[in-house]
């Protein structure tokens, strides 16, 4: 019996909501608890008088033994034998399909990633990558197809920079390091030397007009420099198991988005300034006019990204668009979405922008035409050489192959989930060492609790299913009961986390689990244990955390070791 379900259908009959999770409340006050403030602004009461009223009009409800309002919840007290037995049933049958939903037929775009050629991957880039992949993989856990894939801004004023002081400074020299690091140097170089040297903003400007007009040599500079960028790139997310469906390329386009621009034009959507450039006037909906061609003829950002919308649709015909873009280009996408708007585009209702807050170090922000930042590639390395250092405390005789395997699972993990456990509205201080630990927040500690639920596991050989399920009804313990009441609110949260576009809900439900179990195991043995039923229902849970914390670590982008 899914006494969840049953607690949701009469929910959703009483107040009209369609979509809502349940809570589990503090020990003692019940099993599943539903918060009341989402309806005081329809029923204009304060929370605490609907849950009052609310209690009482559910009625009964099947597996639920106590109906009870406190505060502004209502709080529901169940059947913990069929909670338990039902709970655990579901998740030894579908396994890692457990917390999804069934296909909808819907597509969606997600858009993540859109690095600048000019400089190599940064801890931002690491942040965006790590919340477009969650993002992705959650959406398809709603049963929706996803389409990832990267843009590619490879021309533009800051690519030239790069390039005028190559063609100065460079000396036609070749990559004699990661080739996208290569190009960024000569970017912090064009920042240091235009300081002194003012002209080179000129020549950047120039030479962008040159390259729009195709001017062999800057072509051919431009290929070369852009190929170093993005074969560094290349490396760098496969690193982190990323692959996109496709990638996008500014330079491929972005004049189609330049005819758009003239046919708004035409239809008088837009209009030229004083000064010759092409103007939205944007100011009636409370937000800034924005140009989208410069005087010079030149296109902007924002020309690109509404021919690429438009682009994308045509290509994938999807139902809905996501940007997972930092919140310093709010306003961009305000604008964008509001242009895209007004030239008709039919999809215009289905973009949706997942801002995130900025990753700071502890001396404030990073520059990266002052190369003060913290390089995607360093970090990376810096991670799994930390995790090497944990594994080697721990573990004397381990061989140098397990070393590097382990470290890279866990030096990537502890990275992502430090990156995601965090709110994405939310800006961070980014912390390696405190990433890494094996207690704590952590990814380590919940890779820790999967790999220790494994070497359980190991040792008990095969089991009997058929026996291992009739014996949940032995699992009375508060322990068990805890951790069983967690793994049977995963499809929620897994739902929340995908709707709200926050894979911090997953990660926060990670180590709330991981907390849970960790008790379990030292207060109830599993092995060691006379009953042969209590033994059975024991490593029938085990065996669900198990699978729970790898379905979950896998919607952040984390492997889950067998063994740390």
């Amino acid at each position: 019996m899914d006494i969840q379900l049953n607690i949701k259908r009469v929910l959703s009959e009483k107040t009209g909501l369609r979509e809502f999770i349940l809570e589990v409340p503090p020990e003692g006050m019940g099993d599943y608890a539903f918060p009341c403030f989402s309806l005081a602004k329809l029923r204009k009461q304060s929370p605490s008088i609907i849950a009052t009223a609310l209690a009482q009009e559910v009625g009964k409800i099947a597996g639920v033994s106590q109906i009870k309002a406190v505060g502004p919840y209502v709080n529901f007290f169940v059947d913990t034998t069929l909670l338990l037995t039902y709970t655990l049933n579901s998740i030894l049958t579908a396994k890692e399909d457990y917390g999804t939903h069934p296909k909808t037929g819907k597509k969606v775009v997600s858009e993540y990633l859109s690095p600048n050629t000019n400089k190599p991957l940064h801890l931002g880039h690491l942040r965006n990558v790590s919340l477009g992949y969650s993002i992705s993989r959650l959406c398809e856990a709603l049963g929706h197809k996803v389409v990832q894939v990267n843009l590619m801004n490879d021309r533009g004023i800051h690519i030239c920079k790069s390039m005028v002081a190559y063609k100065h400074f460079g000396n036609n020299k070749a990559p004699d390091i990661k080739s996208d690091h290569f190009v960024g140097n000569y970017y912090v170089l064009f920042n240091e030397k235009s300081k002194t040297h003012p002209e080179l903003e000129e020549e950047a400007q120039q030479m962008l007009i040159a390259w729009e007009k195709g001017e062999k040599e800057i072509v051919d500079l431009w290929r070369k420099m852009n190929s170093w960028a993005e074969e560094g790139f290349m490396q760098t997310i496969r690193r982190l198991g990323i692959e996109f469906r496709k990638h996008y390329y500014e330079s491929k386009f972005y004049f189609k988005g330049k005819k758009v621009v003239f046919e708004g034009l035409k239809q008088g959507l837009f209009e030229k300034d004083e000064t010759g450039a092409v103007l939205v006037k944007l100011e009636q909906f409370g937000l800034p006019n924005k140009v989208l061609l410069r005087s010079d003829g030149t296109s902007v950002y924002m020309t690109q990204d509404i021919y690429l919308a438009i682009l994308k649709h045509k290509e994938w015909k999807y139902d809905e668009s996501l940007y997972v873009v930092a919140s310093e280009q709010n306003m961009h996408f305000q604008q964008l979405f509001k242009i895209l708007e007004i030239i008709k585009f039919p999809r215009a209702e289905s973009l949706h922008h997942i801002s995130y807050g900025m990753v700071l170090l502890p001396e404030g922000k990073m520059k990266s035409r002052e190369g003060n930042v913290v390089d995607a590639d360093e970090l990376i390395d810096d991670m799994i050489s930390l995790a090497q250092h944990e594994i080697m405390i721990r573990w004397k005789d381990i061989t140098h192959e397990e070393l590097m395997e382990r470290a890279r699972i866990i030096g990537i993990g502890a990275l992502k989930f430090h990156l995601l456990k965090t709110d994405p509205l939310k800006d961070m201080v980014f912390d390696p060492k405190e990433s890494i630990s094996f207690d704590g927040e952590t990814g380590p500690y919940v890779q820790y609790a999967h790999a220790r639920a494994a070497s359980i596991l190991r040792k008990i050989g095969r089991t009997n299913g058929k026996k291992m399920v009739a014996s949940l009804s032995k699992l009375h313990a508060p322990e068990e009961v805890a951790v069983a009441k967690l793994l049977a609110i995963y499809p929620d949260k897994v739902t929340a986390a995908a709707m709200q576009y926050k894979p911090s809900i997953i990660a926060h439900y990670l180590i709330e689990l991981t907390h849970a179990f960790s008790s379990f195991y030292h207060e109830c043995p599993v092995l060691d244990v006379g009953d042969e039923e209590l033994r059975l229902a024991r490593i029938a849970l085990v065996m669900c955390v198990k699978q729970v914390q790898k379905n979950g670590l896998a919607l952040l982008g984390i492997e889950a070791p067998e063994v740390m």
